[in-house]
């Protein structure tokens, strides 16, 4: 399918009410897990002898020892979190806080945003955008119930996993589920091939020139169906790209140097948790953190339209 098939924009530009909210989430909702993957556990490690982004501390290799557990073989979709959200009535930051960063790519009508006032310009802090109105109001997701669901914090994501009977990983549990049982120091879930822009194409990232040229090449503009790309040879499917998955640990780098240190304050002093995996705006040029030891801290309560989870178990 082509990106401009798929755009997703707004179908209309009335909002829902709540009525026509809580209709949605319910015929969409569909508690059914995607199969479990177990790991034995035992040695492992987390990190990377072949560091490309050293200020994140993806390069300090650290040796671990895992006990077994299980993961999901797809993140959460937005059908499986609708279950949980008619079940139980839970609502996201997002949705209590009325508003959430969208990239501006995805939108109607983008001029109508002003400019973020951030340094990233391509975001817009969206009013009204939420995981079912995930382009704000006029959105939705009726037609997106195996996409991967978005607009997650670090609570909500907690909040549904132990509801799923589960918990979000540590960073070692997830990279070593993410290497799928290849040996050694493998970049990607399938080995180190790189991705390109046209022809080798194994999961959800930017192609072009990032932010405003994406060639579309994989088929999508932002987020795909789980599963619309090959597993690893685990069987688990969108570990990279597609959306950013969070963990249970804090942000830090494991070094004294001075530079450390002022990083790993900053990011204590925003509540920053780890995340892993990259997204559908990831791009060897920009962001080249679809990589299996990328990591990136990110404020708790931050969720956005390329931000979701993925569950855990004992």
């Amino acid at each position: 399918m082509s990106c401009c098939a798929h755009r997703q924009t707004p179908a209309s530009a009335t909002p829902l009410d709540g009525a026509a909210r809580r209709a949605d989430i319910v015929r969409i909702a569909d508690p059914t897990p995607p199969p479990r993957i177990g790991f034995s556990g035992g040695r492992s490690h987390v990190g990377t002898l072949r560091p490309e982004i050293r200020s994140d501390g993806e390069g300090l290799v650290r040796e671990v020892r895992l006990r077994p557990f299980a993961v999901d073989a797809a993140p959460v979709t937005n059908a499986r979190f609708a279950a949980f959200v008619a079940e139980t009535g839970y609502r996201t930051e997002a949705e209590r806080l009325g508003w959430g960063p969208v990239f501006r790519g995805l939108l109607a009508d983008p001029s109508a945003h002003p400019p973020s006032p951030s340094s990233t310009p391509w975001w817009v802090y969206c009013e009204g955008a939420w995981w079912a109105e995930p382009e704000g109001p006029g959105s939705h997701v009726r037609d997106r119930a195996d996409h991967p669901v978005t607009h997650m914090s670090w609570a909500d994501a907690g909040a549904f996993a132990q509801w799923a009977g589960g918990r979000l990983p540590t960073e070692a549990e997830w990279e070593h589920a993410a290497r799928g049982g290849l040996a050694g120091d493998p970049r990607f879930p399938w080995g180190d091939r790189e991705p390109d822009d046209t022809d080798f194409l194994p999961c959800n990232i930017w192609q072009g020139r990032f932010p405003g040229d994406n060639a579309c090449a994989d088929g999508w503009l932002g987020t795909s169906p789980v599963g619309a790309f090959a597993p690893n040879r685990a069987g688990l499917h969108d570990v990279v790209g597609n959306v950013w998955e969070w963990t249970s640990e804090p942000f830090t780098i494991r070094s004294a140097s001075r530079a450390a240190r002022l990083r790993n304050r900053q990011a204590a002093e925003a509540s920053q948790k780890t995340m892993k995996g990259g997204s559908f705006l990831c791009h060897i040029s920009y962001c080249y953190r679809y990589r299996i030891a990328a990591r990136s801290g990110t404020s708790a309560d931050s969720g956005s339209s390329n931000t979701g989870l993925r569950v855990f178990y004992d």
